[in-house]
């Protein structure tokens, strides 16, 4: 009896064991913000890959956008030398940095994530509206901004809530276009700094999609 009842107790508990260790290897099923980075939820995945439609929609909207809105001929879309030497204006005329995305890890998370983006993308939608009263065309402009409204509504859809961050604003801007060269410039670095931080977006889209398993 002694003998069976020690079987008993070492199958019992090695059954315990595997059942532990199975739970600490499963991936988190759930969107737990900073806890956590796998989702298994349909509907995240469904705003991903919308996402990625309007960020591809937004980057091949600029260059046309760019065209339609300069017409200095010295203001080049992607000269990137060219553009490293205007970096300066951007400080005088107070435009921001966009945030800085990076891939997953343990310390920087799905959730940061998905606020950086929708901060970067409230800053360049700030930017744009100051300076698209001062244009003279401005279709395509409003254009832009409308699938970066779309853009940002889908990211906010899948984020956690939290509290209202201060972001910079483009108060500054506005009170600082005094003239058409400054309006041009303006619309110029904002276009260019758009252009890379939506590159980093549709990165940081797809890590995102394969670290919750899927396809590209």
């Amino acid at each position: 009896v002694e003998y069976i009842l020690a079987t008993l107790f070492s199958t019992v508990f090695a059954i315990l064991c595997n059942m532990a260790s199975y739970g600490q290897s499963a991936p988190i099923l759930e969107y737990s913000g900073e806890a956590g980075q796998l989702v298994d939820d349909p509907e995240f995945n469904l705003s991903v890959e919308n996402s990625k439609s309007l960020i591809k929609k937004v980057l091949d909207a600029i260059p046309e956008t760019h065209t339609s809105c300069i017409h200095s001929e010295t203001l080049i879309l992607n000269s990137s030398s060219e553009n490293r030497k205007l970096q300066y204006l951007a400080i005088n005329l107070g435009i921001p940095s966009a945030p800085t995305l990076k891939a997953l890890t343990d310390n920087f998370t799905l959730e940061t994530c998905l606020r950086r983006m929708s901060e970067g993308l409230q800053v360049h939608q700030d930017l744009l509206r100051a300076v698209v009263q001062r244009l003279a065309n401005t279709e395509r402009i409003t254009a832009l901004l409308t699938d970066i409204r779309d853009l940002r509504v889908q990211i906010n859809r899948v984020r956690l809530p939290s509290p209202v961050a201060v972001l910079p604003t483009a108060t500054s801007l506005a009170s600082r276009l005094t003239g058409d060269y400054e309006v041009q410039v303006a619309t110029h670095l904002t276009l260019v700094q758009l252009q890379s931080f939506g590159q980093d977006i549709v990165r940081s889209l797809r890590n995102i999609a394969q670290a919750n398993g899927q396809s590209d």
